[in-house]
């Protein structure tokens, strides 16, 4: 694992990726929604290298039926495995934060031939937070590990290796992630601040998550609508800064 020092001298991007036989973007170039990928699990027993992997991921969209129709078109996928979703935990549904209206996390059992992480890691390129998977298209937030200069070079690499389509969405050196997330937290109403700041300190985005929606509610003295409404507009803010205004 790196030190806190080279990330802070690294590149920072998001890349528009498709690649070929991949369950996840032929399904959100079919359907509606999308999938946020979370992270990936090799089985201990099982070491040849086409073994399958377990993969953690949310599906979300805008309505209950968006999600279950976008979820028979994962399980009908020929590049995939069973879906098999997370069950209600303690009177709370079991999604993790995502876009949308409504999340269901799920895992999935996949040949790890068919995955870009391995070759994006190989030339360089880390993955820094969950990839997301929307109209047939992989957006990736990864930090790479070379000189500026290299990262060219490295993408046409990856391209060559895995028959992907890649496009930089943006591209920033390390130095100026801190001042970007301070000024898309002044995107915010003081309210949504205060709520979002307030849900993040009690362990509301975490997993399994430290506080339900009523809890944190009453403790914000507003209604449960009043507050997930909050949230949605600073976590669009957030994700989007360009995007939904108050």
């Amino acid at each position: 694992m790196g030190t806190r020092g080279a990330t802070q001298t690294g590149t920072r991007l998001t890349l528009d990726l498709w690649h070929p036989r991949c369950w996840a973007i032929e399904s959100t170039k079919r359907r509606s929604g999308g999938i946020l990928a979370h992270a990936i699990y090799h089985a201990p027993e099982t070491e040849a290298e086409t073994s399958a992997v377990n993969g953690l991921f949310t599906a979300y969209g805008d309505s209950a039926a968006e999600v279950e129709a976008l979820l028979d078109e994962i399980q009908a996928s020929e590049y995939g495995g069973e879906v098999r979703e997370l069950q209600e935990r303690f009177g709370r549904t079991a999604a993790r934060v995502a876009p949308g209206q409504v999340a269901r996390e799920f895992f999935l059992e996949y040949d790890p031939r068919e995955m870009i992480c391995p070759t994006l890691l190989e030339h360089g390129f880390v993955h820094s937070a969950p990839t997301r998977i929307e109209d047939g298209t992989e957006y990736w937030d990864v930090c790479f590990t070379g000189e500026r200069g290299e990262v060219g070079t490295a993408l046409d690499a990856v391209r060559e290796a895995s028959g992907a389509e890649i496009t930089v969405e943006r591209i920033a050196s390390s130095e100026t992630v801190d001042s970007e997330r301070v000024r898309r937290l002044g995107t915010l109403t003081s309210t949504q601040r205060e709520v979002f700041e307030l849900a993040r300190k009690r362990g509301y985005y975490q997993w399994p998550r430290g506080v339900s929606t009523r809890e944190l509610a009453a403790e914000a003295g507003v209604s449960k609508t009043t507050l997930l409404e909050h949230l949605r507009k600073a976590e669009s803010k957030l994700l989007d800064p360009d995007g939904e205004e108050a």
